[in-house]
């Protein structure tokens, strides 16, 4: 019985320690990197989101070559991250960088790409070409 108990809270302990790292960026590969900044994406609310998205496309503009992009992403959480990308956004401004010259600071920026997001998903008017010709089928139903 104690063996069993034993090997129950190291599988526990080993479970608890692989689930861990939810929050953090897995750099091992591109691929790896996609799926794991969609999954904390997804769990972030519409403003963090935002600010995550342009944070790490930020940095992925700024760092070309795949492999020193992929050990500087490794490991970051959503706050870190956002923190690089504001620490870019600083920098590149400075430099003039002709993009961010319509916004006076970060929060500005995120606002704006937000107040685009909401209107990107807004419902638009259909266009009259759905209503004057349904997409519909009809077939000609013939005995063999």
């Amino acid at each position: 019985m104690k063996k069993v108990t034993t090997i129950l809270v190291f599988l526990v302990c080993s479970l608890l320690i692989g689930c861990n790292k939810s929050h953090q960026i897995n750099g091992s590969s591109l691929k790896t990197v996609s799926r794991s900044v969609n999954s904390i994406k997804e769990r972030l609310p519409l403003d963090q989101r935002i600010e995550f998205e342009v944070s790490y496309w930020t940095l992925r503009d700024e760092i070309r070559n795949n492999k020193d992009f992929l050990n500087e992403i490794d490991g970051n959480t959503p706050d870190v991250l956002i923190n690089k990308g504001k620490e870019l956004f600083l920098k590149r401004k400075a430099s003039g960088f002709k993009d961010y010259d319509k916004f006076t600071n970060w929060d500005q920026m995120i606002a704006q790409y937000t107040q685009e997001r909401i209107d990107q998903n807004r419902k638009k008017t259909p266009d009259i070409r759905d209503k004057t010709n349904p997409h519909r089928v009809d077939y000609k139903m013939q005995a063999m």
